[in-house]
């Protein structure tokens, strides 16, 4: 599928609907406490962004445009504020989050993670709230990422100076 088909979709928001490679993959909506940790972790970055940046919650981001396109809907990207309408691409986004549900665990650490390194998102977070709340919080180094997963409290300056009690998320 071409990233033109895909914008001729429309909207539906009885499913989560990702574009991997030009085949679409659609999954039933995550989670209530998914839900729940992707409204306080969308917050808490929210109240945090200086002026001029902003987050968002499961936008469409363009990871690779071209024939098979791909995009994905992260659970919470940072950007910077702009007025353009337009479908965000993966230069647009300065953090991208994805929270782990039972379905989605190896797609988020393994496939997006290579994704979106390939895409040059400088910055990924990948939140495990099963058990105690954890952070991995990788940077982009030479085209793969490394960091370390993260319990408690997590400061980061990228893509702001910002802090996140994951043990909020319990």
């Amino acid at each position: 599928m071409s990233l033109e088909q895909w914008c001729a979709l429309g909207e539906d928001t009885s499913t989560r609907s990702e574009l991997q490679e030009g085949v679409l993959i659609v999954s039933p909506r995550p989670r209530l406490i998914h839900q729940k940790v992707l409204t306080k972790l969308g917050a808490g970055l929210l109240v945090q962004a200086p002026p001029g940046f902003t987050a968002v919650t499961e936008p469409d981001v363009v990871i690779d445009s071209r024939t098979p396109a791909t995009v994905r809907v992260p659970d919470v990207v940072v950007i910077r504020e702009n007025d353009d309408e337009s479908m965000l691409t993966a230069a647009d986004v300065l953090l991208a989050v994805e929270i782990l549900s039972p379905g989605t665990r190896r797609v988020d650490l393994v496939l997006k993670r290579f994704e979106y390194a390939e895409a040059g998102i400088a910055n990924y977070w990948i939140v495990d709230f099963e058990g105690t709340p954890r952070l991995e919080a990788l940077t982009l180094v030479d085209g793969s990422y490394v960091g370390d997963w993260v319990t408690g409290t997590h400061t980061s300056n990228a893509p702001f100076p910002l802090t996140i009690d994951l043990d909020a998320f319990a």
